[in-house]
Order: structure tokens, then sequence, then C-alpha cells
């Protein structure tokens, strides 16, 4: 009988990688490749890892697509980037990525140790590119310290509050060799649920009950955590209206609950009127607290001071950040809220009854009118939002997709029909249903469709059969590349392209910065013309049909009256779902711009367009009359 040696397979340190995605589940690295990053990418090529690497044609479209694979997980998005260009090219979705907490891990593949001091080609202080916008970054200094790096870089992207980490690992590093049994034992991971102080949420609750009119503000925290019913909860026990923070990652309240009240104004005339008639605000899960472009200290703070403010999140910084906090609570919200109910219900506010009625009631008349909105716009020449969003719904409902489906949205110019018509409630859909981000770095959307339809499941209960993106003509102008990851990895996700033929927030913005500015003392700016040429996208015009096809054949229409939205949206979607691949709508929501100018056009359509806020629909309406022509509360102006 012959002694055999038993057969080990060869292990380099980037294999520590593979042994950290196999222990949490992650089964994907995105990038764009380079030699430097060759050694990583090669492990995916073996099958028992079960990572695929997913190409991208742009390092942001990598970063973007990580980050809809984590919100759709759950678990850190891996993306591999090359070097300067790489980190500096990814950088606008880093900064969503960093104001929205998506955990994500970057391993940037720096140059040889021993020559960066020498600056080679494409070297650089990659730390210093990537700190501000990570919880840590780091570059490794030897071999031996990747797997440590590498097990606080993955805990530190998934302890609470979420976020992005960058690792800087000289390319030489990765391919030292290890033995067979060089492994790393596990990743630290923090339990995010953890309830704040006992003596602190009493002193919530009993402001709370005793507030003559409170007001509640859903950040994206209430999300994240999965956490509408226990906020509906407090607002049904409270009657109080919820408005969401503006630009919202995820649906942080069901739009379908009476309370919902859209999301908060991108003014500080339109922030301070929402605030000004209640004595007590309860900020949950708040993080961006000024998603406005223009302000100025001589007219106020946002949050007048008459304002009693209460926060709960489980992140420090965002508690008080920029004015006093009354209470403040750290702590996970899905497992504080609860607390807080039990002792405001010990202790009913004597008005919950009678407020909930009048939300009730403003629910039935923002139904009406909504419904008379989409019924005028269906008489129109050139398409609104709203008729999309309505055949979306429909679509969705008839399919019965209302747990199957994820909304991407970056329509920017047209938020509330798609926050409203969408079901965005109780019957299937959960907070991931729908992405957004807070950033605003455009050019988000489509490469997150990309990570979101890869993953099947989301860790919330719902499923990815259905992905639509609506995104604006110029925003999907940025990556149009990311059609040709779509076709190459067969994922069959429906692109509405809302076509203007120009920078609508744009303009939208500059009538905001006129009405500011314009006879401000010390100021007195105005632009040459309210219509500039430089913030139209045409001559030539686009055809996104033929665009996608060229980057991989993919099909699609171009939409041009309301008529035909609706079946036009059912064949998308049923090609998608029939399908392994993506459909583009080029649909016309304006006709020749260079004909009538912008404001004219938006005049119509933006001040036909109920509030989604209907509980402070007169504060509202009392906004429209300082603004510019063609001003409308529910377009937040912030590119």
């Amino acid at each position: 009988m012959t002694n055999k040696t038993i057969q080990h397979p060869e292990r380099w340190t980037r294999d520590y990688i593979f042994d950290i995605l196999r222990e949490i589940g992650i089964h994907y690295i995105f990038g764009v490749p380079g030699t430097n990053e060759i050694p990583i990418i090669d492990g995916t090529s073996y099958p028992e890892n079960e990572v695929q690497y997913i190409e991208c044609l742009h390092e942001n479209i990598a970063i973007g697509a990580a980050m809809g694979s984590a919100r759709m997980s759950g678990k850190p998005g891996v993306v591999v980037v090359h070097v300067t260009p790489g980190i500096a090219h990814s950088i606008g979705n880093l900064f969503n990525a960093w104001r929205s907490h998506v955990p994500l891990v970057i391993l940037c593949c720096q140059q040889q140790n021993e020559l960066v001091t020498q600056e080679p080609l494409l070297a650089s202080n990659l730390v210093d590119l990537a700190r501000q916008y990570t919880k840590w970054a780091h570059e490794v200094r030897t071999p031996e310290e990747i797997g440590l790096v590498l097990q606080r870089a993955f805990k530190e992207a998934i302890a609470p509050p979420n976020g992005p980490v960058m690792v800087a690992i000289p390319w030489e590093f990765t391919m030292r060799h290890i033995d067979a049994e060089d492994r790393i034992p596990g990743i630290t991971q923090i339990s995010p649920h953890f309830t704040g102080d006992s003596s602190t949420i009493q002193q919530a609750a009993l402001l709370l009950a005793e507030a003559r009119n409170p007001i509640i503000i859903a950040g994206d925290a209430v999300g994240y955590a999965n956490a509408w019913p226990e906020l509906q909860e407090l607002a049904e026990l409270l009657g109080a209206p919820v408005l969401l923070q503006t630009f919202s990652s995820v649906a942080n309240f069901p739009n379908d609950d009476f309370h919902w009240q859209g999301e908060l104004p991108g003014t500080q005339l339109g922030m301070q009127q929402v605030f000004q008639d209640h004595d007590v605000a309860f900020f949950c899960g708040f993080g961006l607290q000024a998603q406005i472009t223009v302000f100025k200290y001589s007219d106020g703070p946002l949050i007048p001071p008459t304002v009693q403010q209460i926060y709960l999140t489980n992140n420090t910084w965002d508690i008080g950040k920029n004015s006093y906090s009354q209470v403040g609570i750290l702590g996970d919200i899905k497992t504080t809220l609860p607390l807080i109910n039990n002792l405001v219900r010990q202790n009913p506010p004597a008005e919950a009854v009678k407020r909930n009625e009048n939300l009730r009631q403003l629910n039935v008349q923002r139904h009406q009118q909504w419904q008379q909105y989409l019924e005028l716009a269906l008489t129109k020449d050139e398409i609104w939002a709203v008729v999309i969003a309505d055949a979306l719904r429909e679509a969705i409902q008839e399919r019965g997709l209302e747990k199957q489906f994820v909304y991407v949205h970056e329509a920017v110019s047209d938020p509330a029909p798609f926050q409203y018509f969408l079901p965005l409630g109780n019957d299937g859909a959960t907070p991931i249903s729908y992405y957004c981000v807070a950033g605003g770095s455009l050019g988000w959307s489509m490469p997150a469709s990309l990570g979101i339809k890869l993953e099947s499941f989301g860790w919330q209960g719902i499923e990815t059969r259905l992905v639509v993106n609506a995104v604006g003509d110029g925003s999907s102008l940025f990556y149009p590349q990311t059609w040709w990851t779509a076709a190459h990895r067969e994922l069959g996700i429906l692109y509405i392209i809302t076509n203007n033929q120009e920078y609508q927030t744009l303009q939208s913005g500059l009538q905001q910065v006129v009405a500011a500015y314009s006879s401000a003392p010390g100021y007195g700016w105005k632009p040459k013309t309210n219509d500039p040429e430089y913030l139209r996208i045409e001559r030539p015009k686009l055809d996104f049909v033929a665009l996608a096809r060229a980057f991989g054949g993919q099909d699609g229409e171009i939409v041009e009256t309301s008529q035909d939205v609706s079946s036009a949206v059912g064949r998308g979607i049923d090609y998608v779902l029939e399908t392994r691949r993506s459909y583009i709508l080029d649909v016309r929501t304006a006709k020749d711009t260079l004909s009538t100018p912008l404001t004219q056009q938006m005049s119509a359509r933006y001040t036909a367009q109920p509030p989604l806020n209907f509980f402070h629909r007169q504060v509202e309406k009392s906004f429209l009359r300082t603004q510019a022509p063609g001003a409308a509360v529910n377009v937040p102006i912030i590119f």
C-alpha cells in the first residue's frame, strides 16, 4: 500500500476575497477590466467560488450596478476598479452610495508597491481620492495584512449605518502564495437591532402624545429598517401627516396609507411653510435635511425654531445635525418604534381621531384631483408623465406583479406622478420596491437596474421579475453603454426614456435662481434668455431605440401620443417578462421644443398638477404665488 500525497488547490492572497464572498453569500463582482485587476478577476473563473464577474463599460456603471445589487440583497456590493482613473470615474456613484448609505466594498488595484513613490503611470494617492465619500479608505501596506484589512472592510460596510468602503491593494500583493489552510475565519457582523435609551424614549412619547399638531418626517433609515408597519402605527396613534425626505432612496412610507403626503419640498420657503403650523416634529431616520439649492440665512432656518424636534435614527451624525433637538434617540427604528408606540398608546392624544378623519377626507380629495389631472393629460398632444405612471400601475396590477416589481427612478423632472400612482403600498410592495438615490449625481438608475435584475429576490421579501427604469433623456446619456452589459448578461429590463429633448430640471432651476436673485440687493442677475439653447438636447435629435440597438440589439419603440402609452407599456412589460432582453420606450414628453419656450410648456403641465402633500395644500398654493411662472411644488430643483 502506497501513501499518496493529498493535492490541495493552490491559493493566493486574492482568494481571501472569495472566502469572504462565499461566507456572506455574495455572487457578483462588478468592474471594468484592467491588467492590475486580472489576478482578482481570474478568481471568478473557478466554479467553486460561485462568483460571476459582471463586465461593465465604465467604472461608474460598475459601482452603480453594485449599488443596485446591494440594495436588493442587503449585502455589500463588490467593485474592482483600475488605479486612479478607475476610482476617479466612479466618484459620481460613490457619492450617491455615501449619501444613500449603500454598503459597498471597492477594491482598487494600485500600481506596484515598490514603484508608487516614483510616480508611475496611473498611480496616485488613491485613499485621498476616495476618503471623503467612504466610511473607511485604506491602502494595504504589506501582503500579510490583506486578510485583516478585508475583514475590517466588509465589517464596516455592513455595520450600522451602512456605507461604502475602499481598499487599495498594490496589484502584486494579490498574487502572493498562501497555504491551503490560510483562510479568514469569518466576518464580524454587528447587529443593527439595538434599541434606544428607555428614559429618552419616554421623553419622546410624552412630547408626541401631548403635541397639538404633530408631523412625522420619514427618512431612508425607515425604509432600510423595513419599518413601514411600525411607523404606520405611530401615524395612526397621533393622527399625523407623514412626509418623506426629499430624494428618498427607498419608499419610506406606503403611498396607499392616507397619512402619506409625498416628499418634502425642495426650497427654503417651501420647507418653512410645511413646518410653520406644527408644534412637534418627529424626524424618523431623517438624514438628508437640506435637499435644496437656494438658501439665505436672512430668510430664516429651514425648520422654524418654534418647532420642537424629536429624532430617532441609527446614526449619531444625523441627530440634531442642523438644529437643536429636544429629544435625540440613537437606536434601530424597527426595534425602537414599538416602544414609543406602546407608551403613546397608554396616553392617547385626544385629537388623534379627529386628525385622522381629516387626513382620510383629504386623501379622497387628492385622489379625485389626480384622476381629473390624468383625464386632462390624456387630451394633450404631448405625453405627460402621469399618463406613463398610470399605465405602469395598470399593467403591474393586471399581471399580479405587485410583489414582483422594482421601479428605478431617475425621471427627475416628474417624480410626483410615479410616486403617487405606482403600487408602492401594502398590497405586496416593500420599501426596496422603489430605487432612487439621495446624492443626486446623475446617471445612477440605468447602472443600478443591472444589479437589481441580477438579484432574483430582494431581502425584504420581493422578487425582481419586472424591473422598470424611468429615466430622463439627459440622465440616460450619461451611461448608455449600460445597455451593452444588459445585452451581454441577457437582462430583461424595461427602460422608459422620458424624452423632452432638454435638461428640464435645469430649466426649472434657472427659473428658481431668477426668482431668488434677479431683484436681490447686491445681485440683480438675470440671464440673457429664459429659454437658453445650451439647456436643450437637439440638433441632431436623438433616437434612443437606435442607440440601444447599437449597444447590443435591444428592441424598443418610439411613443409619440398619450393614446399609445398604455399599449406600449404593456408590450414592453410582456417582452421583458417573456424574453431575456431589455426593451426601450422612447416616450416623447414634449413636441418640437424649439417652437415653444419651455416655461410655457411647463406652465400647463405643472401648475395643473395637484400636490402630493394635501395636508399643506394651502401652504403650497401660497408658495406657488411667490415663484417664477411654471414652478411646481412637486419638482425638486437640486441639479
